[in-house]
């Protein structure tokens, strides 16, 4: 009995050091839902998919994004695209609550794709997500509403400003070949 219990919980261990290996860099985190106190495991929940990170701000004049983004997750939602959504005051235009962020976000926009814990996305204080963001892009970003795109192998596509709407031919093109991957 023992012998089965330590070979099952070898099994287990060597399976799961396995999957944490095979997981992306870029979704080596846990990240705490906006608004809430629910953490995700970015590995367990987007493993294999193909991710389109994006820094929000709630009052800036890219915010009707909020629009297009969810138009274009709803979209590609069940063909493996995820958009993960991360509120960031380093521009100055996102609220300090928590809940007004979620509230615009839920009752203006219709947002259903996974909005996150407010971060920072450059300077000193750069979350370790979106530093590594911009390792692997060559870039960081400019404005709210910039754009990575991320393939299910994990490899940055392309880094899009906040000038590149979700409606865009050559983004949503993009978007389309990162899924047929």
């Amino acid at each position: 009995m023992f012998k089965r219990r330590f070979i099952l919980a070898a099994t287990l261990l060597f399976s799961s050091t396995a999957f944490a290996n095979q997981c992306p860099d870029l979704l080596k985190f846990a990240k705490r839902k906006l608004n809430s106190q629910e953490v995700v495991n970015l590995c367990e929940a987007y493993n294999g998919k193909t991710v389109l990170f994006v820094n929000t701000a709630s009052y800036c004049g890219f915010t009707p994004q909020f629009k297009g983004l969810e138009a274009l997750y709803s979209q590609y939602k069940d063909k493996g695209l995820v958009i993960l959504g991360f509120p960031s005051h380093d521009f100055n235009q996102e609220d300090e609550s928590e809940g007004k962020t979620a509230e615009l976000c839920q009752l203006t926009y219709g947002v259903e794709f996974p909005m996150f814990e407010p971060l920072a996305v450059r300077g000193e204080d750069v979350d370790p997500l979106y530093r590594m963001l911009a390792k692997k892009s060559g870039t960081t970003p400019k404005w709210n509403f910039y754009k990575y795109l991320m393939d299910k192998n994990g490899n940055i596509v392309e880094s899009y400003s906040s000038l590149t709407k979700p409606t865009d031919e050559d983004f949503i093109e993009d978007v389309t070949k990162a899924l047929a991957l």
